[in-house]
């Protein structure tokens, strides 16, 4: 059967994603997961009205609503429970989802709400000037955190150590470091998905993901950086699937 394609051929529309940036591949895997799966026409994307909502402005095929500021998953929960035969993806940084969105992860992952959440994790504020967000790792130098971010004095959030335990249907970190891992990626894409299909409830990938405007560094030297450094502090892995605490270990 001939799966018919997401993407719009529009050769005048550019997203506008800087070089080197995650969110081009990271949107990339996402429609062709969708459209894999038959679901484009089923799908409502929900975006954040930072770098990620530049992939609603006219790509693809299927719906899309630009939330306010860190509010893509309630938005999402209220598309779910509007029409539950879509399937309903938030999707946004994670300046906004652990900060401004904080409260919202933490309370959809409590009801186990069944939507899917991908986050991309460049770990600054990357359309607001590279700022410190919640997931800067120790030491890392930002716009505001010019002598290096201090743990003491802000900490270090990561998502599976504040969702641990809980029984959702999936939670876990990836990266966009090679073909393998962005192949991985897609995998995890793909099980997320399947899971709100399958009604298992809440599923959250968290994807690292370079940002060479905002880090300051080549595109190459980014994604090196992100995948000998962050992963220090993040680690890839898996650590619930199906309400079962675990660690997987995604190799890198």
């Amino acid at each position: 059967m001939e799966l018919k394609a997401p993407v719009r051929c529009n050769k005048e529309f550019d997203p506008g994603w800087c070089p080197g940036c995650g969110h081009g591949i990271a949107n990339r895997l996402y429609a062709e997961v969708l459209t894999e799966m038959g679901l484009a026409d089923k799908t409502v994307m929900v975006h954040d009205v930072a770098c990620g909502s530049l992939g609603a402005t006219g790509v693809y095929h299927f719906d899309a609503i630009i939330a306010a500021h860190g509010r893509p998953i309630p938005t999402a929960i209220g598309v779910k429970r509007a029409r539950p035969d879509c399937i309903s993806i938030a999707y946004f940084g994670d300046g906004a989802a652990y900060s401004i969105g904080a409260a919202e992860v933490v309370h959809a992952a409590l009801r186990n709400e069944n939507i899917t959440v991908f986050v991309i994790n460049n770990t600054v504020y990357g359309m607001t000037g590279g700022q410190m967000s919640p997931t800067t790792i120790p030491g890392e130098k930002t716009m505001s955190s010019i002598y290096g971010k201090d743990p003491k004095k802000y900490g270090t959030w990561d998502v599976c150590s504040v969702l641990d335990g809980m029984n959702i249907a999936f939670l876990g970190r990836s990266e966009l470091y090679d073909v393998a891992a962005i192949n991985n990626t897609k995998k995890l894409m793909k099980e997320c998905i399947q899971n709100q299909v399958d009604g298992k409830g809440f599923s959250l990938l968290e994807i690292l993901s370079p940002c060479p405007t905002n880090l300051n560094m080549t595109p190459v030297d980014t994604r090196q950086w992100v995948h000998d450094e962050v992963t220090k502090v993040l680690p890839l892995g898996i650590t619930i699937r199906d309400g079962v605490k675990q660690f997987e270990k995604v190799a890198k």
